[in-house]
């Protein structure tokens, strides 16, 4: 089987029937994916992070294998599902971190770095994860949208694959979202403190 997204797609689809097997030649193919993630995540994240590349990759992995209910569309699908549970990860340890703190040591990314915006604004992975899920109540499309392009690294062609709507769609979108982001994070900056 090819590491093309055809032969990944295959083993995703054969994996979702069933296959162990599938999941066996799958998991080389795309761990240098997942790896790859995986840094993006982490390049985010404050300097001295206690989660490596390598532990984040192997606990998303053992996340992944028990999802039993998933129907794999293709590598897109995948990698934006493993996105997700990275982020999710990544906000529990930054939650877990904050409660060790209680309350300092919050864990910074730049929103507009990945955004691609000229001025940088650090904020706090719990705040993005609280605006996203506040996002998701207002416009589910542009949050799976955020989540997708800033948390997966997708592409806009992967992720217009993924939700099914044009790249057009996507780019419309994600500066929707992105502007909505900074205004929610500057409200939320000016309230906290």
């Amino acid at each position: 089987m090819t590491s093309s997204p055809q032969g990944v797609t295959q083993l995703l689809v054969a994996w979702s029937q069933g296959d162990a097997q599938a999941l066996d030649q799958l998991i080389p193919l795309v761990y240098g994916e997942l790896r790859r993630l995986a840094g993006h995540h982490l390049r985010r994240e404050r300097p001295g992070h206690t989660l490596q590349a390598t532990a984040l990759v192997h606990e998303a992995y053992l996340r992944l294998v028990n999802q039993k209910q998933v129907h794999w569309q293709n590598r897109a699908h995948f990698l934006a599902v493993a996105a997700g549970l990275m982020r999710r990860l990544l906000v529990d340890h930054a939650r877990g971190h904050r409660r060790d703190k209680r309350g300092g040591g919050a864990t910074l990314l730049s929103l507009d770095e990945a955004a691609g915006l000229p001025e940088a604004r650090d904020m706090d992975v719990v705040a993005l994860d609280e605006a996203l899920t506040r996002l998701t109540e207002l416009d589910p499309q542009q949050s799976r949208i955020v989540e997708l392009r800033f948390f997966g690294g997708l592409t806009v062609e992967e992720a217009a694959a993924v939700l099914g709507v044009s790249p057009d769609v996507v780019k419309y979108e994600w500066r929707l979202a992105k502007a909505w982001f900074l205004h929610e994070m500057d409200k939320g900056g000016r309230h906290d403190a």
